[in-house]
């Protein structure tokens, strides 16, 4: 019975890591229960015991990247000042987009599962933003004690935005047909979190208020 169970996990394991091996090598549209089983050498009716779907298996994928992403947010060096702790975000935030390009696409810049129906799969993804919003909220109260909740959550989409874009552009090609100096490309992520935090200490636009 042993066994049995343990070859229930490897195929389960197996099939995720398999999927993420089709989707490296061939790109997310490739992925298939069927491709899964015919590359593990199983039944293409084996996977199927444990993901009813091939969204089921993607959203599993996505799950677990998700869980890495956010454990290397709180993994960031610890700091009381607030505005330190953001930028320990956005770095950590960056590192992992460069060090795992193609994670961070899955998680980003993929059509994903439904949410509804894998609701699993994204409770990493709001533990992250919370993570975000916490560390905004921090901020506020040195500057803006009645903000509340909805100024957070404004100013935590805004920081995401700014991050999320200069980690899209840090891996594009594009940036090195601009012809600018060294210089400018070594100081991108400081001077963006520098102008963030300058943001973020400017009085809040008056409907963004309750």
């Amino acid at each position: 019975m042993a066994r049995a169970r343990s070859a229930v996990a490897d195929l389960r394991e197996a099939c995720v890591g398999e999927a993420m091996a089709v989707i490296e090598q061939s790109g997310v549209e490739a992925l298939s229960l069927r491709e899964v089983a015919r590359r593990l050498g199983v039944s293409h009716q084996a996977p199927y015991k444990h993901y009813p779907s091939r969204d089921h298996l993607l959203a599993e994928v996505v799950r677990r990247i998700f869980d890495g992403f956010a454990r290397h947010l709180d993994d960031r060096p610890a700091t009381d000042d607030p505005h330190s702790d953001l930028s320990a975000i956005g770095s950590a935030y960056l590192a992992y987009a460069s060090a795992h390009p193609l994670q961070y696409r899955l998680m980003f810049a993929t059509p994903l599962p439904d949410p509804a129906g894998h609701p699993d799969m994204m409770r990493s993804a709001q533990h992250a933003f919370a993570i975000l919003g916490r560390a905004i909220a921090r901020i506020q109260a040195m500057s803006v004690p009645a903000g509340g909740e909805r100024l957070a959550q404004l100013d935590a989409l805004y920081v995401w935005a700014t991050v999320h874009g200069l980690a899209s552009i840090m891996q594009s090609p594009a940036v090195g047909t601009l012809g600018l100096p060294g210089t400018v490309h070594q100081s991108m992520q400081c001077h963006a979190m520098a102008r963030l935090h300058l943001a973020l200490s400017a009085p809040p636009p008056e409907d963004a208020l309750p």
